[in-house]
């Protein structure tokens, strides 16, 4: 790995991974990822910081958290100035690129996009600790993320607590049966207009200068089912079994089970995801009352089955829908930073 700033401001640099986790991947995606890394102001010296990891939602990647927009600072801004002013105790933020042409890998690995969640734990992670001044154990480690990127970083919390000490969840993809089914109608719909199926659609969706915007359910579909179902079997970009018929919106029971698998709420039925979830030194959840994907009620129901564990959280919800909800991370990310500041 190596360190640049490519003309960054003085609290962004890049840190470049040869990804060999993700070498020959099955979509020919990048393997080498250039990082994006937030340094808090006072970095440098023999100093050593916390790292919070902050994974992007579907169909963007660490990048788009350096987006400018018209009266908004980016996030590095935003971090910038909660430090320099006393907001938030100074840590690192890593911003990873786990992109698939697909436009995501809910932070998995599949057979059909590539190992992300392998790459992301056991590659990733070491490449950080061993080119940046940071504090390497666990009890130092926080996720966080929004939608499909609040989903990687629960779902990572549950199943690596050997890594983490905290998480945060902004709208994180559950409640699958709710969630996702309800978009099922939409992508069967835009899938009927393609005689040559998906990978039709998928050619036209990449050649595209303006794709269709009524299509992207069924890229998001198509992307949810080469992740969750992967089939090894097909080449790209069929390589993937929806849990649905098209023609009916039938549910394959099969199919529909390899999905549920990942489904955070049935996730925390298992007793070890539940302990490592009640170890946390802080768990925080939050979502839209608004949400368009219906993630609130999946939301108010982990937050619940939290409870009847005795599992301590916060769960938070805001007057507002999915998108654009940045600003949330000024309430999530100083509250990580406390968690894992921690010198015992």
């Amino acid at each position: 790995m190596k360190q640049s700033h490519r003309n960054a401001p003085p609290w962004l640099t890049y840190v470049t991974v040869k990804g060999d986790t993700l070498r020959h991947n099955p979509l020919g995606d990048p393997h080498e990822r250039h990082v994006p890394v937030f340094l808090p102001p006072s970095y440098g010296g023999s100093r050593r910081f916390p790292v919070i990891y902050l994974l992007a939602g579907f169909a963007s990647t660490g990048q788009s958290f350096l987006n400018y927009r018209f009266g908004r600072k980016t996030l590095p801004g935003q971090l910038a100035e909660l430090m320099e002013r006393g907001k938030m105790r100074e840590v690192i933020v890593v911003m990873p690129d786990c992109m698939t042409r697909y436009g995501g890998s809910q932070y998995v690995d599949s057979a059909a996009t590539g190992n992300y969640e392998t790459y992301l734990c056991r590659e990733l992670i070491p490449a950080i600790d061993q080119s940046l001044c940071t504090l390497p154990q666990q009890r130092h480690r926080a996720v966080a993320g929004k939608s499909s990127g609040g989903f990687g970083a629960l779902r990572l919390a549950m199943r690596h607590p050997d890594l983490f000490s905290a998480m945060a969840c902004h709208s994180g993809d559950m409640y699958f049966e709710l969630s996702y089914r309800s978009s099922f109608p939409a992508a069967a719909r835009s899938l009927a207009k393609y005689t040559g199926g998906t990978k039709e659609f998928f050619e036209k969706w990449e050649q595209a200068h303006k794709p269709v915007s009524s299509d992207f359910p069924l890229l998001d579909i198509m992307a949810m089912a080469a992740c969750y179902s992967p089939d090894p079997s097909k080449a790209p970009p069929e390589n993937m079994r929806f849990p649905f018929d098209p023609r009916t919106l039938d549910i394959i029971p099969e199919v529909w089970e390899e999905w549920l698998a990942f489904d955070p709420l049935v996730m925390l039925r298992n007793n070890d995801y539940a302990a490592a979830l009640g170890n946390l030194r802080l768990l925080y959840l939050d979502c839209g009352s608004l949400d368009e994907y219906n993630l609130q009620f999946g939301h108010r129901k982990f937050s619940a089955q939290l409870e009847e564990r005795g599992i301590a959280h916060m769960y938070e919800e805001f007057p507002d829908t999915h998108g654009d909800t940045s600003y949330r991370y000024a309430t999530s990310l100083p509250k990580l930073a406390d968690a894992i500041a921690c010198t015992d």
